[in-house]
């Protein structure tokens, strides 16, 4: 394997010469004596390691996309389609500056400062956190963070996030339209300053203007990383005889749910409709195909890693909160009654 030593002794220059060409410091170099070095690597096939990297640079090449949220009942963060999407688009956009992408879940915020410590993250980015304990351990950190679906006050943080209260609103508000008054809202837990606290607050909006009373017995909270949960869910919906809709606030969820109905008998929606929220490819081969609330999941990946690279090149942030849209994808899961 080549290294940087026979480089250097092939284009006989120091060692420091090759390292400024290789990493990008080639205004050092003398325009002949870089052609060279660049020639010698392309033929040689030679590839800087991410540790030779980092001394070089004195900075890290990996950016952290760290879950908070972890499941108490199995499955997991990267069993939800939702965040394969948006943490795909920042891995693409990462890998085309030279950033490499880790994955974590933590428990804590001790777990955190472990992952930090051990792997001298660039960055980090975090999905639905709080104000709370873990996120004064983010800031105390210090490192560039962007945070996504995130309801936290502060002015300096990078956040991107969603129309939440307005997708809760068009999903049930288009149940009602279609003449449901007994409406299920299905989520995970429902954390206070939260999206699906968000997302039930729209629920509970279209609801008193159409004058349908709010029943907390028609809020289910079950673990949305876990199949079978929500197919146990949709069983236990299927015993109340008098919801006929049912707003779910994720695909995943919503997916299990119209497996569990079929499981005891219940078919969508000639017996029960249902709407989700993401629209991601599981909308497409639910039987049948799911109305569901759409978001662009892989421009929410985009814009998280826009905000990221500027912090980690000292560049401006034109806009440190970016809400984006949500519509209602409208395909066969709800009907009229």
């Amino acid at each position: 394997m080549t290294t940087l030593k026979d480089i250097a002794r092939e284009a006989e220059v120091s060692i420091t010469t090759v390292s400024n060409v290789v990493h990008g410091r080639q205004s050092r170099v003398s325009p002949e004596v870089s052609t060279k070095i660049l020639e010698i690597i392309e033929r040689e096939n030679y590839i800087p390691s991410m540790t030779a990297r980092t001394l070089a640079n004195n900075a890290s090449p990996i950016v952290g996309i760290i879950n908070h949220a972890h499941s108490q009942s199995g499955g997991g963060f990267l069993s939800d389609p939702f965040h394969n999407t948006f943490i795909g688009s920042i891995e693409d956009r990462m890998r085309d500056e030279g950033y490499y992408i880790m994955v974590r879940t933590v428990k804590d915020a001790r777990g955190l400062e472990e992952v930090y410590r051990n792997w001298n993250l660039a960055g980090m980015v975090f999905t639905g956190l709080y104000e709370d304990d873990f996120f004064e351990c983010v800031r105390r950190i210090n490192i560039p963070y962007v945070l996504i679906d995130s309801y936290i006050s502060s002015a300096d943080a990078c956040n991107v996030g969603l129309e939440d209260q307005k997708g809760g609103y068009i999903a049930t508000r288009y149940l009602l339209e279609n003449g449901h008054r007994v409406i299920a809202f299905a989520s995970p837990i429902i954390r206070k300053d939260g999206v699906v606290e968000q997302r039930l607050h729209g629920y509970r909006q279209a609801l008193q203007e159409f004058g349908v009373p709010f029943d907390r017995e028609l809020v289910f909270e079950k673990e949305i990383y876990n199949t079978a949960e929500g197919i146990k869910l949709g069983r236990f919906i299927g015993t109340k005889k008098d919801v006929t809709g049912i707003f779910a606030t994720a695909d995943v969820l919503a997916a299990g749910i119209i497996t569990g109905l079929r499981e005891i008998g219940i078919n969508v929606p000639a017996d029960k409709s249902i709407i989700g929220f993401d629209d991601n490819y599981l909308c497409q081969i639910t039987y049948p195909h799911l109305t569901t609330v759409h978001q662009d999941a892989e421009q929410k990946g985009i814009i998280a890693a826009e905000m990221m690279l500027a912090q980690l090149k000292n560049k401006p942030i034109r806009e440190r909160k970016i809400i984006l849209p949500v519509f209602l994808q409208i395909r066969d899961s709800v009907r009229k009654l």
